[in-house]
């Protein structure tokens, strides 16, 4: 069995997904991607899920192994942010041609893409990504990059994800892989300490981590890791030496949570810095995981404390939004870890929720969203354009949450909408992206735009207007050259008389 196929099968089965488990041995080894609808977009392929997961790892040089389109048409797919370095930021491609391929000149080319990064930009590692073509036509990156690792004294990793395998869920678990055979556990780090953890599937969008990171460094929690947002090559090395993990995105990285955990004995929960409720939630659980490893027991006691003092700030900001926002009816269009989180961070004020996208997320999320609101019926798989513009058009939703992909639905039918997806330009996690999150729903609902959009124009029929005017005077109709032509003569005996 080739080794692709080998590792696609192990990603497959995957013990921590209860949904997974209840398959047979052949509906296992279809994954979890869904048959396309016609006339629907297939959504992004493996190798987009790979660039996803790898690329905010800051410090990395990422290399794709493809013609220019493949790196072209994934460069920048999310507003991931860097505290530091930026070469995350510049993009690297074999750019192989059609003669290129026709020749087998595919490895020679990646093996001189290889040194020329090595020599100008002396990076602490390249990843080096397969694509369609490359894998059609039989390149072995895996022997190129162990080659070039040896002769230039760098680790360069094979990162096998090639679209056509699968869906961007599967390239999301590919990396993961990458990251578990030739990444993780390669580098020792001199101090490691009983407050490590690591925060997995988090991608610091908008920087919005950097919002977290504050209220761990008030209770003494290093970060051993972040994977990926704002990630560095080294920390990521070192990861194995954490002492507990905390899984932010778990339909993309499962697969790395639970083998660092059988690996490593490195135990994980599933939490969300969304809402007040699922952050203090968070810290909770941060806590305890540590203490069940050795930590202070007091440590509990300071992170309720924290806990007590920020919650307290942030309902004291939020209640100035209650009275602007409370009843006000929100359609969530999203999916994964946020078609909950945001629910559950929304009704802490009072806002209702009158449906919630539930197409990527997982069995355990929906149960989560149950819970939440009592009603199942609020949970939809998707929604066509026409209904969701009928929605909105009919005054059922006083605003939309959603991507950049239905963003103009929601203006055609001249309601506001906000952006909660990757494209994001605020950060929403922690206390102070709740406080900011509901800043923003109160900005977009009661901006003056909606109304003056919603009032007819001055040449749209107002039959209230045509009654008043008929009712007060006769409006009479004149055609525009009447009054000019009586003035004029039309017979030629006019014309005579006239002289």
């Amino acid at each position: 069995m080739p080794p692709l196929t080998a590792k696609i099968q192990d990603v497959f089965n995957e013990p921590a997904c209860e949904k997974n488990l209840g398959k047979d041995a052949k509906a296992r080894q279809k994954g979890c991607s869904k048959p396309l609808t016609p006339g629907a977009a297939a959504g992004g392929c493996a190798f987009d899920g790979a660039k996803i997961v790898l690329q905010p790892i800051t410090d990395v040089a990422h290399l794709i192994h493809a013609p220019i389109a493949c790196e072209g048409n994934s460069w920048d797919n999310r507003g991931a942010a860097s505290s530091g370095p930026t070469l995350w930021r510049t993009s690297f491609t074999t750019d192989l041609t059609e003669l290129d391929v026709v020749m087998g000149q595919g490895e020679r080319k990646l093996f001189k893409a290889i040194r020329e990064i090595k020599e100008t930009y002396k990076p602490p590692a390249i990843f080096v990504y397969s694509t369609c073509v490359t894998a059609l036509i039989g390149d072995d990156i895996d022997a190129v990059c162990k080659r070039a690792a040896e002769k230039f004294g760098l680790p360069v990793v094979p990162v096998n994800a090639p679209g056509f395998v699968g869906s961007k869920n599967l390239g999301n678990k590919l990396a993961g892989e990458a990251l578990l055979d030739h990444v993780i556990g390669t580098v020792e780090p001199d101090d490691i300490g009983p407050y490590d953890i690591n925060i997995i599937g988090e991608f610091n969008l908008s920087g919005e981590f950097w919002l977290v990171k504050p209220l761990l460094d008030r209770l003494g929690i290093r970060v051993r890791a972040c994977i990926p947002g704002d990630a560095r090559y080294l920390d990521i090395a070192s990861a194995h030496r954490a002492r507990a993990a905390m899984m932010v995105c778990s339909t993309a990285l499962i697969n790395l949570a639970r083998k660092m955990e059988e690996r490593w004995d490195i135990a994980f929960f599933e939490g969300s810095f969304y809402g007040i409720s699922d952050t203090s939630d968070a810290l909770r659980q941060m806590a305890k995981l540590l203490v069940k490893k050795g930590a202070d027991p007091e440590f509990l006691e300071r992170t309720e404390t924290l806990i007590a003092e920020e919650a307290a700030i942030a309902w004291k900001k939020l209640e100035a939004y209650r009275p602007r926002l409370e009843g006000k009816r929100v359609l969530l269009n999203t999916g994964g870890v946020k078609s909950w989180s945001v629910v559950h961070a929304l009704t802490e004020i009072g806002i209702e929720i009158v449906g919630t996208s539930v197409k990527k997320s997982t069995a355990e999320d929906k149960e989560r969203i149950k819970q939440i609101l009592k009603d199942e019926n609020h949970m939809f798989e998707s929604m066509a354009p026409r209904d969701l513009y009928a929605m909105l058009s009919e005054d059922k939703v006083d605003i939309m949450l959603s991507g950049g992909r239905t963003q103009f639905i929601a203006l055609k039918a001249k309601t506001p909408w906000l952006d909660i997806n990757q494209e994001r330009h605020h950060p929403y996690a922690g206390y102070d992206g709740m406080v900011e999150l509901v800043r923003q729903i109160d900005l977009a609902i009661h901006n003056p735009i909606w109304r003056q959009v919603r009032e007819p124009a001055p040449w749209e029929y107002r039959p209230a207007v045509e009654d008043e005017l008929s009712s007060t005077h006769e409006i009479e109709t004149v055609h525009p050259f009447k009054s000019v032509s009586a003035q004029l003569p039309t017979t030629s005996t006019n014309i005579e008389e006239s002289r």
